[in-house]
């Protein structure tokens, strides 16, 4: 089934397009990646997907139902039932770990009960469990990793958006939670739309990479077909850049 269907889809800032003519299927339980270049318009995608923003034309659907179209919202964003890790994880300051997960929880209106068990299963899941009562402040940048990742899942979304989250985190420990990132994937079955700039993490991370340019899809494929598409431009490691060219 169709998880989020994107039908060209425009979209700009005032005069200058973002993304353009993008059309794209994500489909249950698809790790579907965005690579490209700062600019190319990955962070758009995913901002339509959420509800910040209606396309300029086109539509996005979410599971077979328009979610925006024509330059209206017909889903807000909190009508979704999707998840999102943002690039500056954007946990709340004054909320415990506990709290940061249970803030959406309570906006679903779910019952205190359901909440505790939701919220101690994930914490186990992420190997918080014992730092449910930390603020954001007194916890590493790993674990804030993993308690927006939690945050993100414990409302159970079938579709996870996740925007260059391990941009600011070092070598060996982005390593450790793109491992992370995939147990959990495997294990809760949710369909994940990632944004990168960084091929080695996009090449972790997918199934299919969508390779983007200018607001463009300029390329499409498995892991292996965007490896052989990089390799005969001498880009294969470190990141996508502005080299890379339509065929």
């Amino acid at each position: 089934m169709n998880v989020i269907e994107f039908q060209q889809v425009w979209v700009a800032y005032g005069d200058r397009p973002a993304l353009k003519d993008f059309s794209l299927v994500a489909e249950t339980g698809e790790r579907v990646v965005l690579l490209g270049p700062s600019g190319c318009g990955k962070t758009t995608v995913l901002r339509a997907a959420a509800g910040f923003l209606a396309p300029d034309q086109g539509a996005v659907l979410l599971n077979g139902t328009i979610a925006g179209k024509e330059g209206r919202l017909y889903l807000e964003p909190e009508q979704r039932g999707l998840g999102m890790v943002f690039q500056d994880l954007a946990l709340w300051p004054h909320l415990t770990v506990h709290g940061n997960l249970e803030f959406g929880l309570k906006a679903q209106g779910i019952a205190k009960a359901e909440r505790e068990r939701r919220i101690l299963e994930m914490l186990r899941l992420v190997r918080l469990e014992l730092r449910a009562n930390a603020r954001p402040n007194e916890l590493s940048g790993g674990e804030q990793q993993r308690v927006a990742l939690a945050r993100a899942l414990v409302t159970q979304p079938r579709l996870l958006l996740m925007d260059e989250p391990l941009s600011s985190v070092d070598f060996e420990l982005g390593l450790e939670l793109r491992n992370e990132i995939l147990t959990l994937q495997k294990k809760l079955g949710f369909t994940l739309l990632y944004v990168t700039h960084n091929l080695d993490e996009a090449f972790a991370i997918a199934q299919r990479i969508v390779v983007m340019r200018e607001g463009a899809i300029i390329r499409m494929g498995s892991v292996d077909e965007i490896k052989t598409y990089f390799a005969e431009r001498s880009l294969v490691g470190g990141k996508a850049s502005d080299q890379a060219r339509p065929p």
